[in-house]
């Protein structure tokens, strides 16, 4: 195994608050053929020349591949792929940099009758990285097992070859075109290790889509009524249909494609592209449409090409026109590079669909466009931009993840697609069970771990066809890929809040991922929000966040280095969690700068209004709860704001907190609020019903220490009055109120949990309403 020494100096950035991850990466290890014998026959000035051709044209096509080259050793090359930015195609970008490396060896000149050829090998598996140097020469960026792996795959490719272990081949299964080999004998490894060569590129199939579509009615409604009305109308729409990987937004678009084939009895025509994962052809998408429109398939000969594009632009140019565009289509349609040559093919590509409009209604659709370059960006702004000003019957899907850069115009549509519900998830997980000859009664495990998205059910299904564990069920390698890549969209700030939150069990408060990362109270806010509108966290009850998918969590969490897990876990624990949302979303920041509803009350309390403030706190109380928060709405009770109160006050009253309420506001003494036990905590006081008690607005209140002292723990409270009997059951309903220490804050104010409160703040909150009285006992004391 591979062992490099991290250089903690340069990982000290600021823009990566978490500064080594641990990754799954794609290791390339290139070396020369019998370099030893070339460099003793040639002359030292030679050998040099060489070196730089050799590594220029190695270095050269890495980073057009956006790999990073780690070292140079010798005359060998050590690059990653995904080190620090993952787009779900690490292992195929490096597969294609090594089979251009090859390729660009082979038509380069060296010195004099000299030829350089190189083994490569190409190794996929995890490491921990130096976020702040994963840059091009950065040495010791990563650490790992998969590093001498990739070294021992070079090792057994024949010269001009490149080796893919069993990872890279799954990775690049259906995108590289492979053959594996015999097992080859590692020294240290048992059994041996499997290998296969990569031979070319081949071009994704189209995706099967064969089976029902399970949910997804109201989206295909809402699609379909705004195609027809663009069509109807001939007014042009812009349609994006926005969901993370595996949400099913392919599978969205060919129900789209095979349901609405006429409106209002005019049959409508599909053109339909995805943009596939090759930066060196920029323009592919726009050849696809054309090879849509004129039956073109790859592998066809120029003459069957020329026939085809003739008979597709007969009807919709004059004989002239199509004859001089001809041979620039086909061109176009060989290399659809950003070439001059290239972008003329494409404009006459952009004029025959907006011709074909003209003539009938057309929807094209573009899958992927996130992956699109900016010239086939401007390409369809200007196809949509045209048919808009030509009033024809066009519509325009383009299908992207959250995550991208939207560059639709202004009046597009946009369409999120969610995650299934549970019983729509359900039923697609038994069906792909069905289909796939597994046991039915697995699909009630699966059912959490998908998160309602059907790419992620599909994958599980298939990793257990293919021999995963059924009783672990592994995180399969796709999904593990596209989770990745999710999380690698965001910078290093959000990236390192979304990996402390995993850390945290439940619902995640704010504080706790402040508390966690030892930042200062709500500096995570911003990053939380944020991930919130990325579709990455769900907001629950007042500052509490959930993960929208179980395996988000999952490779968030396993980022992290073990030691840092730890301290992230050990911090997380040392937090008081007494509820999953934190307090200071029910309770005011600061005791003097309350909101309206607790001024109001405030005042009332001042004035001994009675019933009247009781009221209208009581409807303050209810619009809080319409807005989001989650104050505990007691029925019939005046609930007040809290109050606070210094404890050398408690302790000057007998160190009891009930005999601070000895007299309620209005002045009537209570006599429910005898007997309490503990001297830092009230118990449940029974809130008035109708009649007398209604106007005793009892209080909430938070007992403040003097500098100095100690935060007092949690006590149990006892639901006994002062004679050891439970309440009459006119009095029943109860509000809890606990005490919840807070955080250290500027001294001399209350501040709520994360907000900068002095350490000795206790602070209560009531609970939720109780449901049920059994035999005069409280549900829950």
């Amino acid at each position: 195994m591979t062992s490099t020494i991290v250089d903690a100096q340069r990982t000290s950035t600021p823009h990566w608050p978490v500064p080594q991850e641990r990754r799954t990466v794609t290791v390339l290890f290139a070396d020369i053929v019998g370099s030893t014998a070339l460099v003793d026959r040639l002359d030292p000035e030679d050998v040099r020349a060489l070196q730089r051709a050799y590594f220029d044209t190695v270095a050269g096509v890495l980073h057009r591949w956006q790999g990073v080259v780690e070292k140079y050793v010798g005359d060998a090359v050590m690059a990653l792929f995904g080190a620090r930015h993952s787009d779900g195609f690490d292992a195929y970008r490096a597969v294609r940099a090594g089979l251009e490396i090859q390729a660009a060896l082979d038509r380069r000149p060296m010195v004099g009758d000299s030829r350089l050829r190189v083994r490569v090998g190409v190794a996929t598996g995890e490491v921990v990285v130096d976020l702040g140097g994963a840059v091009s020469g950065g040495h010791g960026v990563a650490s790992g097992a998969v590093i001498t792996t990739a070294a021992r795959l070079q090792e057994y490719a024949p010269p001009g070859a490149v080796a893919l272990c069993a990872a890279t081949a799954r990775a690049t299964a259906g995108l590289i075109t492979q053959r594996q080999l015999t097992p080859v004998p590692v020294a240290g490894r048992v059994p041996p290790m499997p290998v296969w060569h990569a031979v070319g590129p081949v071009r994704p199939g189209t995706d099967r889509h064969d089976g029902p579509l399970i949910g997804r009615r109201r989206e295909l409604a809402t699609i379909r009524d705004q195609l027809s009305r663009a069509i109807r109308e001939q007014d042009p729409r812009w349609i994006s249909l926005v969901g993370p990987t595996g949400s099913g937004r392919s599978r969205l678009l060919h129900e789209l494609t095979r349901g609405l084939t006429t409106v209002d009895g005019m049959q409508v025509r599909w053109c339909v592209a995805t943009c596939q994962p090759y930066p060196d052809q920029v323009m592919a998408p726009a050849a696809e449409l054309l090879r849509g429109l004129a039956g073109v398939r790859h592998g066809d000969g120029p003459a069957v090409v020329h026939d085809r594009l003739v008979a597709a632009l007969a009807s919709l140019f004059p004989p002239e026109r199509v004859a001089a565009a001809i041979p620039t289509l086909q061109r176009f349609l060989t290399t659809p590079d950003g070439s001059s040559a290239a972008l003329a093919g494409a404009a006459i590509c952009r004029d025959v669909l907006l011709r074909l409009a003209a003539h009938q209604p057309l929807i094209v659709a573009v899958d992927d466009v996130d992956r699109a370059a900016p010239a086939m960006s401007r390409f369809l702004h200007a196809l949509f931009s045209t048919a808009t000003a030509r009033g024809l019957p066009l519509a325009l899907i383009t299908l992207h993840q959250p995550q991208w850069a939207d560059t639709r115009p202004s009046p597009a549509r946009r369409v999120t697609i969610g995650p299934l519900a549970t019983v729509q998830s359900g039923r697609l997980l038994r069906h792909l069970l069905t289909r796939a000859g597994q046991p039915v009664t697995l699909a009630d495990r699966l059912l959490p771990l998908v998160g309602g998205r059907p790419g992620h059910a599909s994958a599980y299904v298939w990793s257990i066809v293919d021999g995963a564990d059924r009783v672990t069920l592994p995180l399969p390698d796709a999904v593990r890929r596209a989770v990745a890549a999710e999380l690698d969209h965001l910078d290093g700030e959000r990236r390192a809040v979304l990996m402390a939150a995993a850390t945290i069990g439940g619902v995640v408060a704010g504080a706790a991922v402040d508390r966690a990362l030892g930042w200062a109270p709500g500096r995570s806010a911003p990053a939380l929000r944020g991930l919130v509108a990325a579709g990455l966290l769900l907001p629950r009850r007042a500052d509490g966040y959930a993960f929208v998918a179980p395996a988000l969590r999952q490779v968030a969490a396993e980022r992290l280095p073990r030691a840092l897990r730890a301290v992230f876990g050990r911090r997380a624990a040392e937090a008081p969690r007494l509820d999953t949302a934190r307090p200071d979303a029910v309770l005011p920041r600061d005791h003097a700068a309350a909101d309206s509803a607790g001024s109001d009350r405030a005042a009332a309390d001042r004035a001994g209004s009675g019933r009247a403030a009781a009221d209208r706190a009581g409807s303050d109380h209810a619009a809080a709860g319409r807005a989001g928060s989650d104050r505990a709405a007691v029925s019939g009770s005046g609930v007040r704001r809290a109050e606070v109160v210094p404890l050398d006050v408690v302790r000057a009253r007998g160190g009891r907190l009930d005999a601070v309420l000895a007299v309620p506001p209005s002045g009537a003494t209570d006599p429910l609020r005898r007997g309490l036990p503990s001297p830092t905590m009230v118990t449940s006081p029974t809130a008035p019903t109708r009649g007398a008690n209604r106007s005793l607005g009892f209080r909430r209140l938070r007992a403040v220490a003097p500098a100095g002292d100690v935060p007092p723990t949690r006590a149990s409270a006892t639901p006994h009055t002062a004679g050891g009997h439970w309440p009459a059951a006119s009095d029943r309903s109860r509000t809890t109120i606990r005490a919840v220490p807070a955080v250290p804050g500027p001294a001399g104010r209350p501040a709520a949990a994360g907000a900068g409160a002095p350490p000795d703040v206790v602070r209560t909150r009531p609970r939720p309403p109780l449901i049920r009285w059994p035999t005069g006992l409280a549900a829950s004391a």
